[in-house]
């Protein structure tokens, strides 16, 4: 596993262990879901509106690739 340093405010990383803390939890863990979390919405965001464009742009596409 890479390490990755990410700077955080006082009051984000008071939160973070807080929310650690109460979910008996490493403030590590909760970060690494929260970041999964963010990539897999991500990545379903980008396939569904990469869909949607295709789908608009269905016969244009088809032309070009004639």
């Amino acid at each position: 596993m890479e390490n990755l340093i990410i700077r955080l405010d006082s009051g984000d990383r008071a939160q973070l262990a807080d929310l650690a803390d109460a979910s008996g939890r490493d403030p590590e863990d909760v970060v690494r879901e929260a970041v999964r979390r963010y990539l897999r919405d991500e990545r379903e965001r980008v396939a569904a509106d990469a869909a949607r464009l295709a789908q608009r742009h269905d016969a244009l596409l088809k032309r070009l690739g004639q």
